[in-house]
């Protein structure tokens, strides 16, 4: 079983497993349709949805198994204002899937980035991970920012690849290698 040490704390965020009592922060932005407008098969939640949901995230504490996901609240002083997860894709090659979800109103001060930076750290420091990916709509421009920002680089856009509300869609496609990783988060000697 593979788990970080929690909280995992970052400047302005603690990091840790999602529990039944995140339901109302959880539900806050769950429901509201600019959250889940590029989300698969998402529509806004009811409270009973987001129930679900969170009952399912606060089982995702760990991987025990390739194919776990390892799903983590950011708790800033408001609250929950997000969830960061990794998924374990493939064991034999090292890889993870790193996705996120934050409340709109906390946009724009970069704690999104910090809460997906802490927790590519764990992958690749902690984890022994070689690759992590994240994919997102071509259309989801926030998204793919934020993944450049994390250092990813586009490896992909896969053209009318799959269904996203009854039309074909491209797919983009982000990476970054443990090596990269390491050299981006180098501290320079003093």
């Amino acid at each position: 079983m593979a788990q970080p040490t929690y909280p995992i704390r970052t400047a302005r965020l603690a990091l840790r497993p999602v529990t039944i009592d995140d339901l109302d922060n959880v539900y806050a932005f769950q429901r509201r349709p600019d959250v889940v407008r590029w989300m698969l098969g998402a529509e806004p939640r009811t409270r009973e949805q987001s129930r679900v949901s969170v009952l399912a995230m606060a089982g995702e504490d760990a991987w025990r198994a390739e194919g776990d996901c390892l799903t983590v609240a950011a708790v800033a002083d408001a609250g929950v204002i997000g969830i960061v997860e990794l998924v374990w894709r493939s064991q034999s090659d090292r890889t993870a899937e790193l996705g996120f979800v934050f409340h709109p109103d906390h946009g724009g001060r970069g704690l999104a980035t910090e809460a997906a930076t802490a927790m590519l750290a764990w992958g690749f420091a902690e984890f022994g991970l070689h690759r992590v990916y994240g994919r997102c709509h071509c259309r989801n421009a926030a998204s793919a920012r934020m993944m450049t920002r994390l250092g990813m680089r586009q490896e992909a856009r896969h053209v009318e690849s799959y269904q996203f509300k009854g039309e074909w869609a491209d797919q983009l496609v982000f990476a970054i290698l443990a090596h990269e990783w390491r050299a981006r988060t180098r501290t320079p000697p003093s």
